[in-house]
């Protein structure tokens, strides 16, 4: 059984939390609370007291990929929970920009915590790399995700070099976490900038032949065009989970197909809400 608070989502149809434009989630599974993502302020903080969520009784923070609306709360948690580890990508701590209509855009959309801020909480991050990081033998920590055969980004990021130009960002700083239960694998991804399939693929060699029981994640489909869209649509299909949760950057066009393609199994997810999972 998994428990999912949403702290921080695009969305709401609580009156006692706001939403903002980010992702932050309580997640309660096997004995453990885990914080994935922090959101792009302290509103998860504001959530977490509004629904009653401790998060100093947090066991560890993991965070899905390097950009500021999964991780500015990162010094807010840090004060509220004075143990937990925060699991984050080596290659999370860079300047990143994204893109507009094809052109690069003119702010940073990677970590902009001020660096004296972070500095405090240094101690706190396990650094993890392009190896997945096994938490118990039924939860993983993916590293870096490989990029599925055909996968096309539905949206450049780039990458400040130390000479001053910009790369084409790779996005080896994002990665998943993924539970086994009973009833299959729950796979949790922030934004799925390598692709919702390439995580569901890295995910299969991480548990081969288990089936998904859910997929709750960001996919950022919502530049994406509606080709692109049907096309993840049936390739999540295929692999027949018995839940899917599209949140923040799917975008709503994406949710509302995939809420038509799958029905009762597609749940849309929204900050201030809580679902139980599995059996």
């Amino acid at each position: 059984m998994i428990d999912v608070t949403f702290l921080s989502e695009n969305k709401t149809e609580n009156g006692a939390v706001n939403a903002e434009f980010a992702l932050s989630m309580f997640i309660e599974a096997q004995g453990k609370k885990i914080l994935f993502d922090t959101g792009a302020s302290t509103l998860f903080a504001d959530s977490a007291d509004a629904l009653g969520v401790d998060l100093a009784a947090v066991d560890f923070c993991m965070i899905s990929h390097g950009h500021y609306d999964h991780t500015s709360g990162l010094p807010e948690f840090c004060r509220r929970n004075s143990h937990a580890p925060v699991y984050i990508h080596q290659d999370a701590f860079s300047t990143f920009y994204g893109t507009t209509d094809g052109e690069i855009d003119d702010y940073n959309c990677g970590i902009t915590i001020p660096e004296s801020e972070l500095n405090e909480i240094r101690d706190r991050f396990i650094l993890t790399g392009s190896e997945p990081l096994w938490l118990t033998d039924n939860m993983v920590i993916s590293g870096t995700i490989p990029e599925a055969p055909g996968f096309k980004p539905a949206e450049q990021f780039y990458k400040l070099m130390p000479d001053g130009s910009l790369a084409k960002d790779t996005m080896s700083h994002e990665q998943f976490l993924a539970i086994r239960e009973k009833d299959g694998i729950y796979l949790f991804s922030g934004c799925s900038h390598m692709g919702i399939v390439s995580a569901m693929e890295y995910a299969r060699t991480l548990f081969p032949g288990e089936p998904f029981a859910g997929i709750i994640a960001g996919m950022h489909l919502f530049g994406a065009s509606n080709e692109m869209r049907a096309q993840v649509i049936e390739k999540i299909a295929e692999a027949d989970p018995r839940l899917v949760v599209p949140v923040h950057c799917t975008g709503l066009a994406a949710e509302v197909m995939m809420k038509m393609k799958f029905g009762n199994r597609c749940i849309l997810g929204a900050c201030g809400c809580h679902y139980q999972f599995g059996e």
